[in-house]
């Protein structure tokens, strides 16, 4: 289908179940550690591209499915940064050790999900499924769109927004 000058088609995908609970805590101020704890994340996604011969942007089914797989991978675990500059994260076979200054946690290797982020914000958590997103949307129906927006909601109204243009 032809789409009209300045025209633009998206999608949003925002459920019930697309939700995630997950221990993290993060810094700020450069020397502030927040204390352990948790939410319960809450995943909207938006995907922007022509329409296709079936007149959608996206399946929504294969977006559904792709997006709740990421989901349910940080679901129940502890989201810990590999990429912070004074956070120390050393996984072993059985632990992962995490020192902050003076500050250390030890946690079941099972139970945590490393993260190639800076710090377990709002905002890179919506990077970090935005971009698995991208690459699943592409490996299982070779559909790479013009744009996603993903949001994380950590607190019933506190979201953390990414916006990419592909």
């Amino acid at each position: 289908m032809k789409k009209t000058k300045g025209e633009r088609f998206w999608v949003r995908l925002s459920k019930d179940n697309m939700v995630f609970s997950a221990a993290h805590f993060i810094t700020f101020a450069g020397n502030v550690c927040e204390r352990l704890h948790g939410h319960n994340y809450h995943v909207a996604a938006f995907i922007y591209g022509p329409l296709d011969e079936n007149h959608y942007v996206v399946d929504f089914i294969a977006l559904r499915d792709a997006l709740q797989t990421i989901v349910g991978e940080l679901d129940h675990h502890m989201l810990l940064p590999t990429q912070h500059p004074t956070i120390q994260v050393a996984a072993g076979e059985l632990e992962i050790l995490v020192r902050f200054a003076d500050r250390r946690w030890v946690f079941p290797r099972g139970d945590c999900v490393l993260l190639p982020i800076p710090n377990t914000t709002a905002e890179l958590l919506a990077k970090f499924v935005g971009q698995r997103l991208i690459d699943s949307l592409q490996e299982k129906i070779n559909f790479r769109p013009e744009k996603v927006r993903l949001e994380v909601d950590e607190n019933g109204g506190q979201w953390g927004c990414w916006e990419y243009d592909l």
